[in-house]
């Protein structure tokens, strides 16, 4: 009896080991499998057509040669035909400035009396009757109407070191001729460049009569007007500055 148990415990011990190797066999297999399918995956991904293409773009960038189905881009036009040479008459209609000399200034002119009619007509709308400033609120998208009227300060030149004081015709402006290039080619704001040559050399009569530059009685025209000699012109100097590491 005790030689059968013995027996049978033996066949038991074998069994049980015999069981025990064949579970860690096979998790060793599937683990195996496990990292085999990984390897695999990225194998399949690293021969994509993103990967192929970043090979071709690599080897493009050693070479310094395209692959054979990428092509350059041609070199742009000489000229691409667009649009025509502007007539004489279309630049002579932009070609209006005028400089502080009065050179470009267009024949016409105009009185104090005409330019207080075209102002309250096209411009006291938005600068006020007077040239005091905007009136009411302002157009959407533009800032308020500046004063246009207004000598003080009439000592001095403090602007540079109060910016509170405010810039007008009469106080800040040089040159007489450059408020006829801006009235013409600026205003009205609504519809700028629509002043005739008359409209504007009164207007900007009016405007410097209001500022006491000139008589009421005056005439503008294109010999007056650069003759007129603004309160602020003697503060303002060409920049002869050279640069440099003096420079300010």
């Amino acid at each position: 009896m005790k030689r059968a148990r013995m027996k049978r415990a033996r066949m038991n011990r074998a069994r049980m080991s015999r069981i025990r190797t064949s579970t860690g066999r096979s998790a060793r297999a599937r683990a195996l499998a496990g990292v085999g399918l990984i390897a695999l995956a990225f194998v399949a991904c690293d021969r994509g057509p993103l990967a192929e293409r970043a090979g071709r773009r690599q080897r493009t960038l050693g070479t310094g040669r395209l692959p054979a189905d990428v092509q350059a881009a041609p070199d742009p036009p000489a000229r691409f035909g667009v649009g025509r040479p502007a007539t004489d008459s279309e630049v002579a209609a932009w070609d209006v400035d005028v400089g502080p000399d009065g050179k470009g200034l267009p024949a016409g002119s105009g009185t104090v009396a005409q330019g207080a009619a075209v102002f309250a007509a096209k411009c006291a709308a938005c600068h006020g009757p007077a040239g005091e400033g905007q009136v009411g609120a302002p157009l959407a998208g533009s800032p308020p109407a500046p004063k246009l009227v207004g000598r003080d300060p009439r000592e001095g030149f403090p602007f540079g070191q109060d910016p509170k004081l405010v810039k007008t015709v009469g106080n800040y402006w040089p040159y007489a001729t450059t408020v006829f290039d801006y009235v013409r080619r600026t205003m009205p704001i609504t519809a700028p460049g629509s002043l005739t040559n008359n409209e504007v050399y009164a207007v900007v009569a009016f405007l410097l009569a209001k500022n006491e530059v000139i008589e009421p009685t005056a005439v503008m025209n294109s010999s007056t007007l650069p003759a007129v000699r603004m309160p602020a012109r003697d503060k303002f100097v060409a920049d002869d500055r050279k640069g440099g590491a003096g420079f300010k």
